[in-house]
């Protein structure tokens, strides 16, 4: 499969997946609201999600997808098939002690992650509840993880992006049915989690059986492959959990705060995270590939260009998003999120943290782009120092801002620690001699801001005009917002092209489909 078709693919289901999480959501927020409960439930789910996104979709698809695809081209299938088999054995083993472990320790663990629950016994007793019923789902998306991996190794992309969709597609079922099998929305929402994991992790066993690829179970053995795959795992592991740490420090402060607030920042976060997760993934997925290529044939000055292009496309996406984020906030909240037990207060508390998180969304991309020119040198160590220099960071101001500002000081810390960790690498990458802005990225810049600024102050001057519109009916609310997003757009394209933000021939060039030969099979990232 070709480079381009493969990010095609896993992007198109990312988009997709996206989308329905943000129908997700919305549907999250009738039912429950900014309640009590809510808290609870998003705690819950948050904690299968940290370990997943720490050991089964980053580290151990990290160190994995190598091992087995050189083996595959090396060895042969036999021996690759043996390793993968091998590797599920000792997954699998490990993960049913963990869990069970996990389901036992579960009361003195949220101590951990949510002390501040302890003030409201009720509050404190049903997030543990909640997330022992979720708790399955680590073991199952672990394993989901593995069989991805492997229909990656063979440039089999679509099953494995697809697999979020299916964990949407069931919870959405969850949200609108719970009353069918449970009393509670949040019990019925954490048993949706529980049965999403079974169902991905039979989404990917039948696509594996129709490529041909039947693992059998065997008994788990630590054999020298299998050694180096968690010899690898570890720091990788450690790389992913910077994110994932200041996530949880962020749901352990807003514990103590009045509830509401862990529930404002996950819909607050959710919104940032839909063109920080398109955007991001898209520019790092395809400089990757370009800059170590261009790097390893000696091609310097080739992989700086590409870099300063890669910087100017994420500022040309991502400057206006966030002016955008941050001028209708609160349109934006209650058009998506404004129905149901989200009330006017809960619209109000999570705008507020959507434009202090939106603040950093530029700095997100960038970090993911300066990242890319030390992975591209096979320099993993750097960034992960400079995010726990921002991991602490993010901690301080969190403590400092959080008194005043209450849940909004956590996302501006967040955003804080972005921009630090963005200025960070930038440095050491000048300072190396591996960030050089070009004359075209410097003329580009402040015309992308400039624009990003009066389109912005156009949304901003619309939405202070139209102070009653989150009384509005539903529809005409979600028009509005339609409107608002259609015609900001439009504005900011008009002129990006007068100030030169932007050219025809540059447009023209980046729509243009590439007829040259491809550079080869694409590696995937699901």
């Amino acid at each position: 499969m070709a480079l381009l078709r493969s990010i095609t693919t896993v992007g198109g289901y990312t988009l997709l997946s996206r989308l329905l999480g943000f129908l997700r959501d919305v549907l999250f927020a009738a039912v429950l609201g900014a309640s009590t409960a809510a808290d609870a439930f998003f705690v819950a789910f948050k904690f299968p999600n940290l370990f997943r996104r720490l050991f089964a979709e980053g580290a151990f698809s990290a160190a994995f997808v190598p091992m087995f695809a050189g083996l595959l081209t090396t060895a042969g299938e036999k021996p690759a098939r043996r390793f993968a088999e091998e590797s599920l054995a000792v997954l699998l083993a490990v993960l049913v002690v963990f869990v069970c472990i996990l389901e036992i320790l579960m009361p003195w663990l949220m101590l951990v992650i949510a002390p501040g629950f302890r003030a409201d016994p009720g509050k404190f007793a049903l997030a543990i509840d909640l997330t022992r019923i979720t708790l399955p789902y680590l073991l199952f998306i672990s394993l989901v993880a593995l069989m991805g991996a492997i229909l990656n190794a063979y440039d089999k992309f679509a099953a494995a992006a697809a697999a979020p969709v299916v964990l949407n597609l069931v919870l959405i079922a969850a949200a609108l049915g719970w009353q069918l099998y449970t009393h509670t929305p949040a019990r019925g929402l954490a048993w949706g989690i529980a049965v999403a994991g079974v169902l991905q992790f039979a989404w990917l066993g039948i696509a594996l059986a129709r490529h041909g690829f039947v693992m059998r179970l065997r008994w788990p053995r630590l054999t020298p492959d299998v050694k180096k795959l968690l010899r690898l795992m570890l720091p990788v592991a450690f790389g992913a959990g910077i994110y994932q740490i200041n996530v949880v420090i962020d749901v352990i402060i807003a514990s103590f705060l009045p509830t509401g607030s862990i529930s404002y920042l996950y819909y607050a976060d959710r919104v940032n995270q839909l063109p920080l997760g398109v955007i991001g993934i898209a520019v790092a997925t395809a400089l990757l590939p370009l800059m170590s290529r261009q790097i390893r044939a000696g091609n310097e000055a080739e992989a700086l260009m590409s870099q300063n292009r890669a910087v100017e496309f994420a500022a040309f996406l991502t400057v206006p998003a966030a002016f955008a984020l941050v001028a209708a906030a609160g349109p934006i909240v209650s058009g998506l999120f404004g129905r149901g037990l989200f009330g006017t207060a809960a619209q109000e508390a999570t705008a507020l943290a959507l434009a202090a998180y939106a603040l950093g969304l530029p700095a997100y991309v960038q970090v993911k782009v300066l990242s890319t020119a030390f992975f591209a040198r096979e320099d993993t160590a750097t960034p992960v120092k400079v995010g726990v220099v921002a991991l602490f960071v993010n901690l301080g101001v969190a403590l400092v801002l959080m008194w005043p500002l209450g849940h909004v000081g956590i996302a501006l810390a967040t955003s804080t620690a972005a921009w630090v960790n963005a200025g960070l690498l930038a440095w050491l990458l000048g300072r190396r001699g591996r960030l050089a802005p070009d004359a075209r990225l410097k003329r580009k810049l402040p015309r992308i801001a400039l624009a990003s600024v009066v389109m912005a102050g156009a949304v901003a001057g619309i939405v202070h005009s139209l102070p009653d519109a989150g009384s509005w009916a539903e529809g005409l609310r979600f028009a509005y917002l339609a409107a608002l997003v259609a015609g900001g757009v439009v504005l900011y394209g008009a002129l990006a092209f007068l100030g030169g933000a932007i050219t025809r021939d540059e447009l023209r060039a980046a729509l243009t489909r590439n007829r040259g030969p491809e550079p080869g099979p694409g590696t995937g990232v699901a």
